[in-house]
């Protein structure tokens, strides 16, 4: 596999959200695959998942619950070692979509849903990508928000380069990763993403999010697993409506993997949230609801 590839954390995800609980739901739990599962649900009618990104767990929707609860059964949970789920170093790195996205089909299937809309980000988004390509019959529609899906580049004009230049953005915070400096790979990541300064910026509630997941970026720092690849042809079987967003300011990393994207799967929609950048649900949260519920509402 291509050395950029590998190199890269593909959890590549934060940015403000209020973390206080939405709607006054309870943490449930849900045992698949040999590990227990956090979810929170609100309202009825068809299911709609949110799927997180890395450095997130299931709060970081919680602004967004009562919004689609209104119309449908919103269950967002968080993924294998994060928050509030047993987490480790040696544990499932934030990186291993393949995984992530069977224990998404075993949740599912434990949780009595056949079928579902599924709103995914980033890393989330990656790991929706394996499930729907794999379990098309499980998905009613697909949303995804900046898959960090970097095997779609390997092969596209320009895109070694576009790699490489990633792979060197995220190369301190990998480092302080490996190094166990959790305080400086937090700020590092935060400031690879968003810029200088980023970190500080933060609520406390948000940079107690990143710390409470932070063994997941650990464990994809150090982990000597292969990165999955994710591929074109892979695309070509998702078979049901996918709304594709990214952010208007976001690196160009994720554009270009969005322009695969749009070359790739057989029914897309490709929408651009002005003034954001990649973490467009906590950046954008009403202009993102309303794509949102504008498409699945019509599948």
């Amino acid at each position: 596999m291509h050395f950029a590839i590998k190199a890269l954390i593909a959890g590549v995800i934060l940015y403000p959200l209020h973390l206080a609980p939405a709607l006054g739901a309870d943490v449930k739990q849900v045992s698949v695959n040999g590990a227990q599962f956090a979810y929170v649900e609100a309202g009825q009618g068809d299911p709609a998942v949110l799927v997180h990104g890395g450095l997130q767990d299931h709060r970081f929707w919680h602004q967004h619950l009562s919004v689609l609860a209104k119309n449908y059964r919103v269950i967002a949970y968080s993924r294998q070692n994060h928050f509030p789920n047993a987490t480790s170093k040696n544990g499932l790195p934030d990186g291993a979509a393949d995984v992530h996205g069977e224990n998404l089909a075993a949740i599912l299937t434990e949780l009595g849903v056949k079928r579902a809309h599924i709103v995914a980000h980033s890393s989330g988004a990656h790991a929706a990508l394996f499930f729907a390509a794999n379990h098309p019959e499980m998905v009613r529609s697909l949303v995804i928000n900046e898959p960090p899906a970097a095997a779609l580049l390997a092969g596209a004009p320009g895109g070694a380069d576009v790699l490489k230049q990633w792979g060197v953005r995220f190369s301190s915070a990998r480092e302080a990763f490996q190094k166990d400096d959790i305080d400086a790979g937090l700020r590092l990541f935060a400031e690879a993403i968003g810029g200088p300064r980023t970190y500080d910026r933060r609520s406390e509630s948000d940079r107690k999010m990143m710390s409470d997941n932070a063994l997941s970026a650990v464990a994809d720092a150090i982990t000597t697993r292969p990165r999955p690849v994710f591929t074109c042809d892979m695309a070509k079987r998702i078979s049901a409506p996918t709304l594709v967003t990214n952010g208007e300011r976001s690196p160009e990393f994720f554009h270009r993997i969005v322009d695969e994207l749009e070359r790739c799967l057989p029914q897309r929609t490709r929408v651009t949230i002005p003034g954001s950048s990649h973490t467009v649900p906590g950046e954008a949260p009403h202009a993102y609801d309303e794509a949102v519920l504008a498409f699945i509402a019509s599948h």
